[in-house]
């Protein structure tokens, strides 16, 4: 059937349906049961519904009747037949026809008009047309290498389509950090806590320059009785919770739109304890006399350090203030194959403990005497074998940008303080660390099988955290903005013609993964270019005059927007080179 002839019998159908008041119909049980709306409970707005009519029956072999049926359907929303502009869209292989509304509805006008719908005994059933999207899979070089975002692991590709930490400090206590193009855009602030100059290796001891300066030490050095290159651990760590993401290079990060402060704390033989304590401190949004305030307060610090003993009054002290500024503490439980309960501060009160396991997900093993401390501090688990990071080549001072793969409980815990800052980024009011705790607790992902000793009560599920956070869209801020103007293509015109739709009241730029929504109808598809046009000009080709003689450019396409900002004037453009042919932009959208 032809367009035209599709308009007409439209036009017709319109004018013969009956107006009816609908808005006192009673549903009946059968009716409800053929309704589909658990689509609509994480849904934003919906334009379009797949209807099945029962074989035989009038709507389902004539087009003039399922619209008569349809528009008397939409009826009560304002007691003219067919209130919402129902169109017939077309129908599906499985005999359902697609139809789609003259404007975004919410979920209850949503609800109510599926209700409606389905009221018809001729109807088999009625489901919103839901939207479907990839699991976000970042083109990161060696992302294939991080065995830890997966299902095997923590889950974050899921989490991904739901929270990437935007807005979220995360503050690493650790080695410093050093120059890597894989991780700079992410690292902001930073303080040197290491009082003493020579461990430092910076001849001034504390100072607002949180570079690493190298922990290497010589054999005699630190009364281990062996020697030991520079580590860059605070470097690796910090690529977990957030390596930039999505840049064809290199690795990705577990929270990889958050900032990471940089804190150092560890130099030459590690650090001290009263370092580590005005650390947390400040880290936290806390006073350090002598030090200038933390201009990026942290609402998760990661420390993956430790050391033997109990936690002490100076690590409870300032994780307790630390606590009760908000702030989420996440620690390592230690690698020494002994109680948690024994290392310090993977025993203290008020932190996530974090033990490791491999991508079989059992206990993590590194050596015959090195393996993830257990006990009952331990809180939960997550990938720590075969950890892929951003890290330097220097083996003593900073060399050469490089990628290398870590093993221990200090890995592991990166990747439970980027999950924090993707539960952070989603809510509106920031959890407590009680919550946070209580949350990775509930939707931990069960061992395969049980470790062979207690490390957590399972391995921390980014996705299920997330979800179980309910809220509506489950895409913070997410939403879906739309034209349904008809916008006629001159025919044989270099410059065609433009729909426009306006964003406002949004901050910060677009995602890497903004979808585009496009239905353009043309009996001669070769003839057309059709491009996104930005707010600032930037041109974003979608269709490139191929497909000769087929009808129609219809789809969803994927853009990398982030050098976009969100608000301004966005544009459809639609270009007809060809004679003969005419065409419109009958509907597009665009997701963000």
């Amino acid at each position: 059937m032809s367009d035209r002839t599709m308009r007409v019998l439209r036009k017709h159908a319109l004018a013969a349906a009956t107006v009816t008041a609908l808005s006192c119909v009673a549903v009946s049980a059968y009716a409800a049961d053929r309704i589909n709306l658990t689509a609509l409970a994480n849904a934003g707005q919906q334009d379009e519904f797949i209807v099945k009519y029962r074989d035989g029956s009038a709507a389902r072999s004539n087009e003039a009747t399922l619209l008569k049926s349809l528009g008397a359907a939409s009826t009560g929303f304002s007691g003219k037949s067919n209130a919402l502009g129902l169109k017939h869209v077309r129908r599906t292989s499985i005999g359902a026809d697609v139809v789609r509304a003259g404007r975004k509805l919410d979920r209850a006008e949503a609800e109510s008009l599926m209700r409606q719908i389905a009221a018809d005994p001729s109807v088999e059933f009625v489901e919103p047309n839901a939207r479907m999207t990839a699991f976000f899979t970042p083109n990161d070089t060696r992302f294939g290498e991080q065995w830890g975002y997966t299902a095997s692991g923590i889950n974050a590709t899921q989490a991904w389509d739901v929270s990437t930490g935007t807005g979220v400090v995360v503050a690493v206590i650790d080695t410093g950090i050093v120059s890597h193009t894989d991780l700079n855009a992410n690292i902001i602030g930073g303080y040197d806590f290491i009082s003493d100059a020579t461990a430092a290796r910076d001849s001034n001891g504390r100072d607002s320059n949180p570079a690493d300066q190298g922990d290497w030490f010589a054999a005699a050095d630190c009364g281990l009785g062996y020697a030991s290159n520079s580590s860059w651990h605070g470097t690796h760590v910090a690529g977990t919770i957030a390596a930039v993401t999505n840049n064809a290079k290199g690795v990705s990060g577990t929270a990889y739109n958050a900032k990471v402060v940089p804190v150092r704390v560890l130099g030459r033989c590690g650090g001290t304890l009263a370092d580590i304590a005005d650390a947390i401190t400040w880290a936290s949004g806390g006073t350090v006399s002598g030090v200038p305030a933390n201009p990026n307060p942290a609402e998760v610090i990661n420390m993956s350090l430790g050391g033997s003993g109990t936690c002490g009054s100076t690590y409870q002290t300032a994780i307790n203030g630390a606590v009760s500024r908000g702030v989420t503490v996440v620690v390592a439980a230690g690698n020494n194959n002994g109680n948690a309960s024994n290392a310090r501060p993977a025993n203290c009160t008020g932190v996530i403990t974090v033990g490791a396991v491999d991508s079989n997900g059992a206990r993590s093993v590194w050596s015959s005497t090195q393996k993830s401390n257990y006990g009952t501090v331990v809180d939960v688990a997550a990938p720590g074998s075969n950890i892929l990071s951003t890290l330097n080549s220097g083996t003593t001072t900073p060399g050469a940008e490089s990628y290398a793969s870590y093993g221990g409980t200090s890995m592991a815990t990166p990747h439970v303080a980027g999950v924090v800052a993707l539960i952070q980024a989603k809510v509106t009011t920031p959890k407590t660390p009680a919550e946070i705790e209580t949350i990775l607790k509930n939707t931990a992902r069960a061992f395969p099988s049980t470790p062979d000793q207690p490390i957590g009560v399972g391995i921390v599920n980014a996705k299920a955290a997330l979800d179980s956070l309910g809220g509506g869209n489950p895409n913070p801020g997410t939403q879906t903005y739309s034209n349904g103007t008809d916008y006629n293509i001159p025919d044989n015109n270099t410059t065609g013609v433009s729909s426009t739709i306006t964003v406002s009241g949004r901050t910060g730029n677009a995602p890497s993964n903004a979808s585009v929504s496009i239905n353009i109808i043309h009996p001669y598809k070769g003839d057309l270019k059709v491009d996104l046009i930005a707010p600032d000009g930037s041109v974003y080709n979608l269709h490139n005059n191929s497909g000769g003689s087929a009808d129609n450019v219809a789809g969803t396409y994927t853009l990398n927007l982030s050098s976009e900002t969100l608000n301004g004037a966005w544009k459809l453009r639609a270009v007809d080179s060809g004679p003969a042919d005419l065409g419109r932009i009958d509907t597009w959208s665009i997701t963000f």
